[in-house]
């Protein structure tokens, strides 16, 4: 009795507090739904919460530029939606409107992270990777609590991982990857024991994986490649069985691959390469069944023995052992065709031309599953071919056999049925054209949709054969030798989208049949075209968006179906032998999609007074140098990032700074080059130049510019290459040009009126990153340079009115290559230590004030190619090296020095024996008269031809000459017996 009323009371209070949770919730929903109606959402429909959606305006009002217009549905207006919820990139809760996700990837935003983001109190996903934010990571980051999910990768961060993101412990996924972030993993990171995912790859961390990782037990990702990390692969990696994907790639590792990584065996992707390893590969490899991507690219340099232990891993589909030597590993191929889901196979620099059996006789080649292979940069030949048949089935879809020395393809390339690209550039074959092109006129022509053929030697024409490869998308046979026609079938293919027949020696190559194609991309540069089809023709390439026909002939009139090219992207015209003005529908392009055009090199005249002001919001590059454009330099695109204006007759102010210097603020584009060397611009550099904080490359040589340098110019703090020769510049060297452009490559400052000393702060400059062009004053002529840039640190400071001393510190830039100092008032010793600029190629020193002796540390420059000390005030010895003694006399001169290569001796020196003249008396009386000179005339004649008459006999004469030196003998013979009894007969006498 008394249980059943206890079990009947239980059931009436579990019924009570059942109704009113019921209650509760259906009071809670009406409530809610009347604070989304106060909201704005009226409709029955749930939409985001009013302070929430404040909160990403305010987020939106904090980013200076989207390139992309990825905020643009963030509306303010009115009329526009105020549903944050379906905002670009915005995700809310379904049933309560709370902003959970936001997804921000990839719309190159640039500005500040605004703090208002902590009103997302239920965000659990940021991602802000593939934007332009900068600096450190935002304090408020760690605040946000509830992230499950934080990707950052792609931007600018810098400085270390902040403490605070050790308390986001709720984290799956977090993502630092391609940032500038530095220094070691930090411990608190091993809290983060909820993260499956870790990416902190292509930035600068160093030091060695420290051994918290291991506690994070749930991990399946972690990816540390392009760092610096060094040391062994620490043991507790093997305890991380759990792990699916380990990429430590790119570093420093060293040792032997250690032999634990055989028992993570959830293992799918492991990448090792580009490390310091010596080339051991553990057996246990073999027992990672489920690995499916194995990356070991250059273990070292080091030989694998052997690669018996991919054949234990069935399940492998990705391998790539790029850099490792397989000389020494017979029947590799076998092992490959082992792993029948081995889909991709990358061995590039794996010097399998070494191998000497690289697989049994008994291979069935349709056994193989590979479908991308690349084996370039092996150094093969045509032997390759015979293992190459086994490894090449209708699977093959990517085949890359670039940079070897092959000398033509077999015919069973052509039955591949499913190849869709072929790579063969740079084999430096000697080979007809027409006839590698019949090797591929199986069934792979029908698939065939990208030939690289660049970079051989490849003779004849391009035949009609052409029309055979009808999928072909993209044809390169530029840099050969081609030397015919080229059939008019190419312009029918139907899907043709990329061609290009750049340096070769093709004449007359564009017909009118161009107008049937639909090519996108035209290259013809460095050929001799010779003429081209009608405007109306040409015209009618709608879909052309790039054309390169630099070196061409296609002057004397500018080309007028070029202004009728509405999609075109990118024009290279330069060195085209046009002498015209640009006609005004070229200017007045709309809409205009150039990113790039180089009209350089040609004789080009006008006025530019709107330089393509029209241009939208993408980068823009601009190329007029070398031709005769005159007049001041007008409205300039605000999207600049190269302006070449060099070797025209501009002139008068660059007030037009201003007009780029705002869009370079906002955009924070990479990099820009400006070049307006040798015109006739004057004035001041204007202080606006200090918004332009991307400038990598001034050129403003042989112009009139005056004045002081701007204190502004010290913000480019990218500045690599500043060459102002050639103008009339004014005041002191500034000390911030050492202080703040520690980037600098180039300091050219010579020709100008700058005074005063040279500061101490230039030997700050820490030469790094460089531009492939500049011209620099290098032993004594002016060149350009551009391939071998990458070798020339150089600080020119001549022909000024520069005073004082050499700073000693400046022997502290050892990676320095040129320096000149000449044609200055400079005083002093040269600094001692210079000597310890071991790079230093050229030093110029000449027509200064200079004093004391050449160091002794200059014999230690053994790289020195150009010397020039001359017009000083020096003293003493030239100091003794195999380089100072191999330059001219001349660049020692005007000083006084002594000793080679001057015939100067120096105190204490002994002076060469003057050797005796024959028939001068001691007295130093007359020489020999006539008659004497006559007996030594006849005596020598005498000799020589009684010589060759007796020599002359013998040698023609065989019983003579056996008697004449059978004579010599006892004559020989009997002047040593007749001396002897001389001698004996003499020393009887003396003793007597």
């Amino acid at each position: 009795m008394t249980n059943n009323i206890c079990h009947n009371l239980l059931y009436l209070v579990s019924f009570s507090l059942s109704l009113f949770l019921l209650w509760l919730r259906n009071t809670s929903a009406t409530s809610l739904g009347h604070q989304l109606v106060a909201a704005g959402g009226g409709d029955g429909n749930y939409k985001c919460i009013d302070k929430e959606r404040h909160t990403l305006l305010h987020f939106k009002a904090h980013v200076h530029q989207d390139f992309y217009g990825l905020l643009s549905t963030w509306a303010t207006k009115e009329e526009a939606t105020n549903d944050c919820c379906k905002w670009s990139g915005v995700t809310c809760n379904n049933q309560t409107g709370h902003v959970t996700s936001l997804d921000l990837f990839s719309g190159d935003l640039e500005g500040e992270l605004s703090p208002s983001l902590l009103n997302l109190s239920y965000l659990n996903h940021l991602d802000l990777s593939g934007n332009q934010f900068e600096g450190t990571i935002p304090h408020f980051i760690g605040s946000l609590t509830k992230l499950r999910y934080l990707d950052i990768s792609w931007n600018d961060f810098s400085g270390s991982i902040p403490i605070f993101v050790g308390s986001m412990t709720r984290l799956r996924y977090l993502r630092l990857s391609d940032n500038q972030f530095e220094g070691t993993i930090p411990h608190f990171i091993g809290s983060l024991t909820k993260l499956r995912y870790l990416d902190i790859s292509w930035n600068y961390f160093s030091g060695n994986i420290p051994m918290f990782i291991s506690s994070m037990t749930q991990l399946r990702y972690l990816r540390l490649s392009s760092n610096s990390f060094n040391g062994t692969i620490p043991l507790f990696i093997g305890s991380m069985t759990q792990l699916r994907h380990l990429d430590l790639s790119d570093n420093y590792f060293h040792g032997t691959i250690p032999l634990f990584i055989g028992s993570m065996i959830q293992l799918r992707h492991l990448d090792l390469s580009y490390n310091f390893f010596n080339g051991t590969v553990p057996l246990e490899f073999g027992n990672m069944t489920n690995l499916q991507n194995l990356y070991l690219g250059y273990l070292g340099g080091c030989a694998i023995k052997s690669l018996d232990w991919l054949s234990r891993l069935p399940q492998l589909g990705k391998l790539d052992m790029s850099g490792i030597s397989l000389a020494k590993e017979n029947h590799w191929v076998n092992v490959i065709l082992s792993l029948h889901n081995l889909s991709y196979l990358k061995l590039r620099g794996c010097g399998l031309s070494h191998v000497m059996r690289p697989f049994y006789s008994s291979v069935n080649s349709s056994s193989s599953s590979i479908v991308s292979l690349h084996i370039g940069n092996n150094n093969l030949n045509s032997s390759l071919y015979h293992w190459l048949f086994e490894l090449t089935s209708n699977r093959l879809l990517n085949l890359d056999l670039s940079r070897n020395k092959l000398d033509g393809i077999p015919r069973y390339l052509g039955n591949l049925c499913s190849l869709t690209s072929l790579d063969f550039r740079n084999n430096h074959i000697a080979f007809k054209f027409p006839d590698f092109l019949y090797n591929l006129s199986g069934c792979t022509s029908v698939t065939l949709q990208q030939l690289y053929v660049g970079g051989n030697q490849f003779t004849g024409s391009l035949p009609d054969d052409i029309q055979n490869f009808p999928s072909l998308v993209s044809l390169d046979l530029s840099n050969n030798q081609l030397n015919e026609t080229i059939s008019e079938k190419v312009w029918e293919l139907p899907k043709l989208q990329y061609l290009d027949f750049s340096s070769n020696f093709l004449r007359c190559v564009i017909s009118e049949n161009i107008e049937k194609s639909k090519i996108m991309s035209l290259r013809f540069s460095n050929n001799s075209l010779e003429g081209y089809p009608s405007d109306d023709y040409m015209s009618n390439l709608s879909y052309i968006e790039s054309v390169y026909l630099s070196s061409c002939k296609l002057g004397p009139k500018f080309p007028k179906w070029i202004p009728k090219l509405k999609k075109l992207s990118y024009l290279d015209i330069s060195n085209t032998s046009i002498s015209d003005t640009i006609p005004q529908e070229f200017w007045n392009m709309r809409p205009s999609h150039l990113r790039y055009f180089d009209i350089s090199s040609n004789n080009i005249t006008g006025k530019v007074t709107n330089l393509l002001s029209n241009f939208d919001s993408e980068p823009v590059g601009i190329n007029l140098s070398s031709n005769n454009f005159y007049g001041p330099i007008g409205n300039v695109p605000s999207t600049l990032t190269t302006l070449d204006l060099s070797k025209n007759k501009f002139y008068g102010e660059i007030s037009f700074l201003c007009q780029i210097a705002k869009f370079q603020t906002v955009c924070g584009i990479s990099h820009t080059v400006l070049n307006l060397g040798q015109n006739n611009l004057f004035g001041r550099l204007p202080s606006s130049i200090e918004y332009l904080i991307n400038l990598e490359v001034l050129y403003l040589y042989n112009n009139n510019f005056s004045g002081e340098l701007p204190l502004s110019l010290r913000n480019c703090t990218k500045l690599s290459f500043l060459e102002l020769r050639g103008n009339k510049f004014s005041g002191c060297v500034p000390s911030w040009i050492g202080e703040k452009l520690s980037m600098m490559y180039l300091l050219s400052l010579t020709s100008n009126n700058f005074f005063g000393t040279i500061p101490v702060q230039l030997c700050q400059l820490v030469t790094s990153e460089y531009i492939d062009y500049a011209i620099i004053n290098w032993q004594g002529i002016v060149r350009e340079f551009r391939s071998t840039l990458g070798l020339v640190k150089s600080i020119d400071l001549s022909s000024n009115n520069l005073t004082g001393s050499i700073p000693c510190e400046l022997a502290d830039l050892h990676g320095l290559i040129a320096l000149n100092l000449s044609m200055n008032a400079l005083r002093g010793e040269i600094p001692p230590k210079i000597g310890l600029m071991k790079n230093l190629l050229q030093l110029d020193l000449s027509r200064n004030n200079l004093s004391g002796q050449i160091p002794t540390s200059m014999s230690q420059m053994t790289s020195i190619d150009y010397l020039d000390v001359s017009y000083n005030n020096l003293s003493g010895r030239i100091p003794s090296s195999t380089q100072l003694q191999s330059f001219e006399p001349s660049k020692y001169t005007g000083n006084g020095l002594c000793g080679p290569p001057l015939t100067k001796y120096c105190p204490g020196d002994e002076e060469k024996e003057i050797p005796h003249v024959v028939g001068q008396t001691e007295g130093g009386g007359e020489g020999m008269n006539e008659l004497e000179i006559w007996f030594y005339i006849g005596g020598a004649t005498g000799f020589a031809t009684g010589f060759w008459i007796v020599c002359g006999a013998l040698l023609v004469n065989r019983h003579g000459r056996n008697a004449f030196f059978h004579f010599f003998d006892s004559l020989k013979d009997w002047v040593y017996v007749k001396a002897m009894v001389f001698i004996a007969k003499w020393q009887q006498v003396a003793h007597a």
